[in-house]
This record gives C-alpha cells, sequence and structure tokens, in this order.
C-alpha cells in the first residue's frame, strides 16, 4: 500500500501546553481539565516528552505500520505468505472486522483508536541489513508506530534491537531462535511463534512414544542462530527422554548441494534423521536425503515444519514424518476464532492458510488490541498493557504475552503427516496428535538470559 499522503500534524510542546494550562487553570472548569475542554487522557499525552515516533506518529486520522518480508530468496514462499496474513488483519481490523471484532476492546470499532492503518511492505531479502535498511527508512520518513516483518530469526534479532534504539514497538514475523526472547530480548520486541525450546520440549515425549525411547538421531543444521537453536533444544529435550544424538552436521543456508553434508548423515549409523533446515533449504535437502537412500533406513523428524514443506514434497516424503507447527487450518475444526481466519483468508486468497500467514494475521491484532487496551500509542504504555499477562481466547486457544521476555505462550501442535491414502483432501497433509500447553513447555523465567532494555 503506497504511503502517500502520510503527513502526521505538529505537535504541541510540553513547555507550550502547561504555559497554556497555568494561564486558563483560573478559569472556569466545568466539565473539562483546566478550562480547555480536555479530558485527563489528553492532558497525560500530551504533557509527556516525545518519544521515538510518537506522538507525530498517531497524531493524524491514521497511522502507518512498517512491514517486511522475503519476496525473493530460499525463504520467499514464506514471505508472501507473512505477507497475505498482514494484510488480512490489516484489511479486517480497519473494517472492524476479524478475529478482534470477538473481542470486548475491539468489538464495534473501526481502525486502531479509530484510526485508520495504513502500510507498506518491502522485500527483506531474507537479510539482516536489508531489513534494518528499510525499517529504518519506515520510521524516519512515516513515523511507524509498528515494524514487523521478517522469516528469519536473525532478521528478527536484528530488528528487535532496532526496534528498542528507536523507541518503536517491532512485533517478530516468523522467528524460531531462542535467542530473539532470552538473550537477545528486548524491551521493545514481542514474539507470538513457539522458539525451539518449547518445540523439544513438545516433541520429544511424543517422539519416545511413537517411534521409540532408545533412538540414535543424526541432525542437518543450517548454519545460523535458528538452525542451532533448534538443533540444540530438540537434542537435549530428546536425549531426556533416552535417545542419542550421534552427530550434528553444519550445511550453509541457501546450498543447493547437499550432497557433502548427507554424506556424512549416510554414514552416521543413526536411526532418525532430524531436519532443522527451514523453508526452501529443508525442501530441498529433503528431496535429495531421498534420492541418497536415507529416508528409506532412517526416519525423518523435522522439529518445525516448513508452512509450505508438504505441498512442496508430497505425502510421499512427509507421510509419517513428526514435527510440530505453530498453527495449521484444521485447528479451524477445534477453535471458532481460528475458524475466522481460516475461511476469510480462504475467500481472499482461494486456498487454505499455512503458520506464517497465521503468524502476521495474528501478530496485527494483538498488537491492535494492545493498543485499544492501552488507550494511546505511547510505547511504554502499550508495552506495560501487554506485560500484565493477560488471557486471551485467540486463534491458538489461549494466549498471552510472557513480562520476562515477552515471550507468546501459547499451545504447540504436535502433527505427524498423513500418507497418501489418508488424506481427505489437496491440503489434508497432517493429524493434529497434541496441543501442548505452552506454560507446561516454555522455559522458567529464572533459566533466562534476558535482559530487558528501558521503556524510554
Amino acid at each position: 500500500m503506497s504511503t502517500n499522503g502520510f503527513t502526521p500534524t505538529k505537535f504541541s510542546s510540553r513547555r507550550r501546553f502547561l504555559k497554556t494550562a497555568a494561564g486558563t487553570a483560573a478559569g472556569a472548569m466545568s466539565g473539562s481539565l483546566f478550562g480547555l475542554g480536555m479530558s485527563s487522557t489528553a492532558f497525560a499525552e500530551t504533557a509527556r516528552p516525545p518519544l521515538g515516533t510518537w506522538p507525530k506518529g498517531s497524531q493524524g486520522d491514521t497511522v502507518f505500520v512498517g512491514l517486511g518480508a522475503p519476496l525473493t530468496g530460499p525463504y520467499s514462499p514464506d514471505g508472501v505468505d507473512l505477507k497475505q496474513g498482514y494484510e488480512l488483519a490489516l484489511d479486517q481490523i480497519n473494517k472492524g472486522e476479524g478475529i478482534g471484532a470477538h473481542w470486548d476492546t475491539m468489538a464495534g470499532k473501526k481502525g486502531v483508536l479509530g484510526k485508520k492503518v495504513i502500510w507498506d511492505l518491502g522485500d527483506t531479502e531474507t537479510d539482516p541489513n536489508t531489513a534494518v535498511q528499510l525499517m529504518t527508512r519506515y520510521i524516519q520518513q512515516n513515523n511507524a508506530v509498528l515494524i514487523s516483518g521478517g522469516t528469519s530469526s536473525s532478521t528478527s534479532v536484528a530488528l528487535a534491537k532496532l526496534g528498542q534504539r528507536a523507541k518503536v514497538l517491532f512485533f517478530a514475523g516468523v522467528s524460531g531462535s531462542n535467542a530473539t526472547t532470552d538473550k537477545d530480548c528486548q524491551r521493545y520486541s514481542f514474539r507470538s511463534q513457539n522458539p525451539a525450546y518449547m518445540v523439544g520440549a513438545a516433541l520429544a515425549p511424543v517422539l519416545a512414544e511413537k517411534i521409540g525411547k532408545k533412538m540414535k538421531a543424526v541432525y542437518l543444521v543450517p548454519d545460523y542462530t535458528y538452525g542451532h537453536s533448534l538443533a540444540d533444544s530438540t537434542a537435549k529435550a530428546t536425549e531426556a527422554v533416552g535417545w542419542t544424538t550421534v552427530q550434528k552436521v553444519v550445511c550453509p543456508v541457501g546450498a543447493s548441494d547437499y550432497s557433502p553434508y548427507l554424506i556424512n548423515i549416510a554414514n552416521s549409523g543413526a536411526d532418525v534423521f532430524v531436519n532443522t533446515c527451514y523453508s526452501g533449504d529443508s525442501v530441498n535437502s529433503s528431496k535429495q536425503a531421498q534420492e541418497f537412500g536415507i529416508l528409506k533406513k532412517m526416519r525423518m523428524v523435522v522439529p518445525n515444519i516448513s508452512p509450505f514443506q508438504a505441498k512442496s514434497l508430497g505425502p510421499e516424503i512427509m507421510g509419517g514424518v513428526y514435527g510440530t507447527l505453530p498453527f495449521w487450518w484444521k485447528m479451524a475444526e477445534m477453535n471458532e476464532l481460528a475458524k475466522i481466519f481460516v475461511t476469510t483468508y480462504e475467500q481472499r486468497y482461494g486456498s487454505k492458510p499455512r503458520w506464517a500467514a497465521h503468524a502476521g494475521y495474528l501478530q496485527m491484532f494483538l498488537w491492535a488490541e494492545a493498543v485499544n487496551r492501552a488507550g494511546t500509542f505511547y510505547p511504554p504504555e502499550i508495552i506495560k498493557t501487554l506485560e500484565k499477562e493477560k488471557r486471551m481466547q485467540t486463534t491458538l486457544g489461549e494466549f498471552y504475552y510472557r513480562a520476562c521476555d515477552h515471550q507468546g505462550i501459547r499451545g504447540v501442535p504436535v502433527v505427524v503427516g498423513k500418507r497418501k491414502d489418508e488424506m481427505k483432501g489437496k491440503d489434508d497433509y497432517y493429524h493434529i496428535l497434541h496441543v501442548t500447553p505452552g506454560e507446561k513447555v516454555s522455559v522458567p523465567c529464572s533459566a533466562l538470559q534476558c535482559k530487558m532494555g528501558s521503556y524510554t
């Protein structure tokens, strides 16, 4: 969406306001503050010193949200998915529709605090530097009140740091690394996707039950924060139920030929091949693993299944594969709000939503709800509102952001891929075996390295 015409009005300084207030304080005060016809909320808004893009970014009839997703490169399929989730949510927020219509703070209201949300979405290219440049431009040129995006944890970590420096809220797009809400946590950053720790803790008991307790596992690990985080968390959780980690084979992100790494995996003597690659990398490595004959002698586990993995690989490869999904469209059969999301997404885009689309969709609604509940666009008040840990019913069931790390506490769906004869439709790729409660598999706050930055 074009941002042309986004011209916030000039704001009054605190000094000018106090001077005016002092001069009129002795006047008639009937039903108003200092005789100005100003509510106590408006007074508090004006009395605060400027912070980040506040109040410039929210003084007009619209507010601007800066979005980013990889529209090119190895993660581009998930970037397009994320983009569609964002756009559906923001259109519904402006119309007073979608899941927000079922929340008290948003029901019967259009926009956010009565303001229309406008936005632009740029290509982050799965590159942290590109993403930071993009969001910096949105902050400096468009006075963005929120930035959101990315489908890699390295990008999310970089954008979270930008949000903290600029004092502009950042809601992560797709990010599965523990670091995002652990050692690299930021006061101005929030994440709804379950991190690697939750994935491993939810998946390990199912693997022990379904595959066995005395298994040897070999890992294919993309060489960046997400890959190492997911492999380490899954290995630790499976070792706790009796598995042995034979080897972790590290590969570069965006590799086209996995044969040097798959040779080591094929010769590892493992029973289980754990593939922690993501998006197009996961698809390519899995196809090549099948060509190497690895999948004939080892079970494959994908701890965090990529949104388009089953469609790209088919039931011939994904049938019988265990893993987790942050969201699966069949959850619409269990949850009325999930049904609203799935139905409206399918009406708009002609396909079932994958979980990257859901991540973008839910994050926009959670932000809008928090702003409405806070009654202001002033970032510290929105953050403090979220830190109250209000339990909400969402597309995932109960959800809240934890105050100690700003991690979304939500259920983790554990799934297994359906074989072709089990599928009841072209998109019916998985059985949902269990939705593990988030509080059961979250890392304790006391074990975190998270040290939050300041509000101001």
